[in-house]
């Protein structure tokens, strides 16, 4: 829901107040926006009076922001540049429109993009941009529609759907291992490679087959992609989630570890703010996922 109508400035009156904020000058700003000079004053005192606060004040010809002026300012810019992207969107794509998504540097690259083809072509009046992010972050200060999210269902004044658990699994170099070992403790034996963000991953893989052991160092990496790289490489066991690992095994530049598997303690969700439900490329977004991972 929209705020009062009283709190909400014309188009006309944050252009005129943008353009002075900017330029100094009502004169500059009246040149700019084709408009007289009295014009573009009228339009600050417009906006004044309707806020009931002091925007500007005069310095001999040049006018300056107040404090409450310098953070309205701010916001107003913002706005009026999400006006015109909406705008150039909209002519551009009437039949569609933009999906912003934020997303999982793992997921995204192995599990979504492969996809993404597909929705191109069963919606190509739907166009997404994808952002890495690694981090849950505000929506409401941030430009994306919609977010893939990795634990449990926490992610402050948003809706989640979910995706998938996840499964991991330890692979090698086929160097490294003749083959893979019958015995999960027999792994502690081996180089282990750590994922920054999933530390207690080897513990808990260990843990869900019976063994409580100190895990050795090794090794640490930001994003599983490199982790992999490493592997490949031979410079140790990894880690990884069935998605990232399967392309690896089935080009063989990768084997099995070890036949066990475990699930790891969180589940990918698409996430995006309750307030924007019903943006049409977004329902169209989780309208296709579903039929992905059913």
């Amino acid at each position: 829901m929209l705020a009062p109508r009283r709190f909400l400035p014309s188009t006309s009156s944050l252009l005129a107040f943008e353009a002075i904020a900017r330029l100094g000058t009502a004169t500059a700003a009246a040149s700019e926006l084709s408009l007289t000079q009295s014009a573009v004053s009228r339009q600050l005192k417009t906006l004044e009076d309707q806020l009931d606060v002091q925007l500007m004040q005069r310095e001999g010809r040049v006018l300056r922001l107040t404090p409450a002026g310098q953070a309205f300012a701010l916001k107003a810019r913002s706005i009026l540049g999400q006006l015109a992207s909406a705008s150039i969107e909209a002519r551009a794509n009437p039949n569609g429109g933009t999906l912003n998504l934020a997303i999982l540097p793992a997921f995204g690259m192995h599990w979504l993009a492969p996809r993404l083809s597909n929705f191109a072509k069963e919606h190509p009046e739907v166009t997404i941009n994808l952002s890495t992010r690694l981090a849950p972050f505000d929506f409401r200060a941030n430009r994306f529609d919609a977010a893939i999210h990795f634990g449990r269902e926490d992610w402050p004044n948003a809706q989640h759907m979910k995706l998938m658990s996840e499964t991991v699994i330890p692979v090698c170099a086929p160097d490294l291992l003749e083959q893979p070992v019958a015995d999960p403790r027999a792994i502690l034996k081996h180089p282990l490679l750590h994922l920054e963000t999933r530390q207690k991953g080897w513990a808990r893989w260990l843990s869900a087959h019976g063994i409580d052991e100190i895990i050795p160092s090794g090794m640490m990496f930001d994003q599983f992609s490199t982790m992999a790289q490493a592997a490949l490489h031979g410079m140790g066991i990894a880690l990884l989630p069935t998605f990232v690992a399967e392309p690896y095994l089935n080009s063989g530049q990768l084997c099995r570890a070890s036949t066990h598997t475990s699930d790891s303690i969180g589940t990918y969700y698409l996430v995006w703010p309750s307030d924007r439900a019903n943006i049409a490329p977004l329902n169209a977004f989780k309208t296709w996922l579903k039929l992905q991972i059913e």
